[in-house]
């Protein structure tokens, strides 16, 4: 029977998203622009993260297309983090989804917050760029080279929203770890709303560091080939591997949701020992997730 360390706690802290969809003329391109758009989370270097929230079928898009509904994330909710969050936003459209054959973008939220896409996007035409109404959306028309116009919605939406959540899984070897990775991924797929930035992440950091050039750094406390070599070490005897879950939510109760249900369909996996959360000490964010609330 799975441990839980119900005393343990989810840091988590303000951040600023948007929500976006994307269609594509099929599966291949459409996880293409997905994956790009989304990939390489970096919000320790100031940069953003995302994640798919989930996967539409045609009758459920605006152009009748496949879809999928996507996030990008930075860090405060300020105007500055505002002003990131638009940068990285543009760039992310125009390298990872403009440049995929037969996709567009819509925005995806309501909010009273808009960005407009002109200057950051709509100016990859050049000067050819044009405002349209399509499927009654007032659309940015780009002339792209693969013989259609790309298309993007005028106004994205974006909100406040919560950063942090996460679970730690104690498992007895790699391949339990991957499992129960794999099963909170797809659970948190299910979350409307919800998007796990890193999906199964292998190198949970930590504050302090030697190198502080490059960033945070291993974790060393919890990492299992360090169990024997170290004095100090936290693994528990038996533990093989440690995957972290990361969480981010359009508001507390969704992100409590995930980890919740995280839970609930991870807990009856073999080798899996025990289910924590990583957090600072209460140093990085102001809301703490405690498991016994969640459980």
């Amino acid at each position: 029977m799975v441990k839980i360390y119900e005393n343990e706690f989810a840091e988590c802290f303000d951040g600023t998203v948007v929500q976006l969809l994307i269609t594509a003329k099929n599966k291949k391109l459409l996880e293409w622009a997905a994956y790009s758009f989304t990939a390489l989370p970096s919000t320790v270097f100031g940069d953003a993260e995302g994640g798919i929230v989930k996967w539409v079928n045609p009758e459920n898009t605006i152009d009748g297309r496949i879809g999928v509904i996507v996030q990008l994330w930075v860090t405060g909710t300020g105007k500055k983090a505002q002003e990131n969050l638009y940068d990285k936003l543009g760039k992310r459209i125009r390298q990872g989804i403009l440049v995929v054959p037969t996709t567009a973008v819509f925005n995806a939220f309501e909010s009273k917050d808009k960005f407009e896409m002109m200057d950051n996007v709509g100016h990859c035409g050049d000067g050819y760029e044009k405002i349209i109404n399509f499927k009654d959306k007032e659309m940015i028309n780009v002339p792209i080279m693969m013989g259609y116009d790309f298309l993007i919605e005028r106004f994205i939406n974006f909100k406040s929203g919560i950063m942090g959540g996460n679970l730690w899984f104690f498992c007895d070897s790699i391949d339990s770890a991957l499992e129960a990775g794999e099963i909170a991924v797809d659970t948190i797929l299910q979350i409307n709303g919800a998007i796990t930035s890193f999906n199964i992440c292998s190198a949970g950091s930590k504050v302090e560091t030697n190198y502080p050039e490059i960033g945070p750094t291993t974790n060393h406390w919890f990492c299992p080939t360090l169990k024997d070599v170290i004095p100090d070490s936290k693994v528990p005897d038996g533990i093989k591997s440690i995957p972290e879950i990361v969480i981010n939510g359009t508001s507390l109760d969704i992100v409590k949701d995930a980890m919740r249900q995280s839970i609930e369909n991870v807990k009856d996996v073999n080798g899996l020992k025990i289910i924590s959360a990583g957090n600072f000490g209460g140093k990085l964010g102001p809301y703490k997730i405690y498991l016994r609330d969640v459980i």
